[in-house]
């Protein structure tokens, strides 16, 4: 009963929130649920085992939503997302429109723009330029995916994604883990994703489908409650603050607008290689600090640091362009709330799940995989982030639950925790990308588009090229290790 009780509180948290139900209900609903068929004891769960955990998640990570959310609405209301987008569609133009908005959304989001200020920002520059080249528009929703939620979310070095960020503390490893794995990750991704929209680019040229009639509604995706109630669990953006704030009527130059975007990456390299090593932290050591090492926050605080200097840096350069600066800065807060109390949530349930003594079954099972700790961990990050629809919260329930057993396996058999990170990133962005995703939801409500028209085509390039490179970075690190 307590296996069937899991998963009935599982198919009411899927079913429901696919619906649009608020995961800030389901969560602890579908947490109850499997508590109460297991016979154990309701309120205790729910405040001593949810809350406890979901609150855990809070204190580890909202200083990352909270900047990262504030970051990205002024890179928006400065105007220096949309001059990077017109800078890429003026330098490559509709001959090469396909690569214009792959590029443009992976610049920015590499950055730390929220790939939901990308989509609201990228989406009308990709209309312009499909309509112009007379692509097809139901690639749109295919290309923008993969400039901003493949690559740069999971495997390229240093993105400041809060997946990439979420391992940090199990693993005692930075946002540049596993680098050369990484890259060589993003190439397979952004290769294939290329590859595969030339592909369909070209087939449909051959038929002679052309544009088509679309209906971009970005303005209206962002007020849209269903798409708010999915997106929430998919990202570190809240869409409904997208049009709050005051967007400036002068763009910066692009130096400008990119020079926020390197000091996010450039202060945080320096924060994890050189600055927080020599920093004499002893007294982490002390019960008041938590009695732990530099290893289990130092991937959080450089991200804090680099986002604060990302932050200072852009308002010192777009001060005369941001008159309010001050409802822009309220915005970009309010619109870290809503996501990063979602996936707590979602973080609380698997607490309580992984309390369950029939839990025991299911971790003997993915622990017992032949394969080897590599595959186990893939196969479980992929599993959960494709029931929740989340990266983040499903990375987070399965690193909860095992994390410390795969770090005790990974001593046992001398795996750097710097390869767990990675292939743990990678997995949990692969079959996240279901229909029922936020993120994929509110891109084709931003595009005007369906799932119908355009969602095989997100599958290709957000979920098999993904897929290929986990696979290459399994066998790649079970070969030569990390790198």
């Amino acid at each position: 009963m307590g296996l069937l009780g899991i998963l009935l509180g599982l198919g009411v948290l899927i079913w429901l929130s696919f619906r649009g139900w608020s995961i800030l209900i389901l969560a602890p609903v579908a947490a109850l649920i499997a508590a109460l068929t297991a016979g154990e004891p309701l309120l205790a769960h729910w405040t001593q085992t949810f809350m406890i955990s979901a609150s855990g998640f809070l204190a580890q990570f909202f200083p990352l939503f909270l900047l990262g959310a504030v970051f990205g609405k002024l890179m928006e209301d400065s105007g220096s997302v949309s001059t990077i987008a017109r800078f890429m569609t003026e330098q490559l133009g509709p001959r090469r429109a396909m690569l214009a908005v792959v590029l443009a959304g992976a610049l920015v989001t590499y950055g730390g723009v929220s790939l939901f200020v990308a989509f609201f920002v990228i989406g009308p520059m990709a209309q312009a330029l499909f309509r112009e080249a007379n692509i097809p528009s139901r690639l749109m929703p295919a290309a923008i995916a993969l400039g901003t939620s493949t690559f740069t979310m999971s495997a390229l070095p240093g993105t400041p994604s809060i997946q990439n960020a979420i391992p940090m503390p199990f693993f005692g490893t930075t946002l540049f883990a596993a680098p050369g794995l990484g890259i060589i990750a993003s190439l397979i991704m952004l290769g294939f994703g290329l590859w595969w929209l030339a592909h369909a680019e070209n087939a449909a040229r051959r038929t002679g489908e052309g544009y088509g009639d679309t209906l971009v509604a970005a303005d209206t995706a962002a007020d849209d409650l269903l798409v708010r109630e999915r997106a929430t669990t998919a990202s570190a953006f809240d869409p409904a603050e997208v049009h709050h704030g005051h967007h400036s009527e002068q763009e910066p130059h692009i130096l400008v607008a990119i020079l926020p975007l390197a000091a996010v990456i450039l202060v945080n390299l320096l924060m994890s290689m050189w600055v927080l090593p020599r920093i004499d932290t002893s007294f982490l050591a002390d019960e008041q600090w938590g009695g732990i090492q530099l290893s289990a926050v130092s991937g959080v605080w450089a991200v804090i640091v680099a986002l604060i200097a990302a932050i200072l840096i852009l308002v010192a350069l777009n001060y005369q362009r941001l008159p309010a600066l001050r409802d822009t800065v309220d915005a970009g807060a309010n619109a870290s709330v809503l996501p990063v109390l979602s996936v707590a949530s979602l973080v609380g349930f698997g607490a309580v799940v992984a309390a369950m003594p029939a839990f025991a079954i299911v971790q003997d099972w993915v622990l017992s995989i032949e394969s080897g700790p590599l595959v186990s961990l893939a196969l479980s990050t992929n599993i959960l982030s494709a029931l929740t629809g989340s990266a983040s919260g499903g990375m987070t329930i399965a690193l909860d639950a095992l994390g410390a057993t795969y770090m005790q396996m990974a001593a046992t058999l001398g795996i750097d925790p710097a390869l767990l990170h990675r292939i743990a990133v990678i997995g949990s962005g692969t079959l996240d990308s279901l229909p029922h995703n936020g993120a994929v939801v509110t891109l084709l409500a931003v595009c005007g588009s369906t799932h119908q028209k355009s969602y095989f085509d997100i599958v290709m390039v957000g979920i098999v090229g993904a897929m290929i490179a986990l696979v290459a970075v399994i066998v790649l690190g079970t070969m030569f290790g990390s790198f």
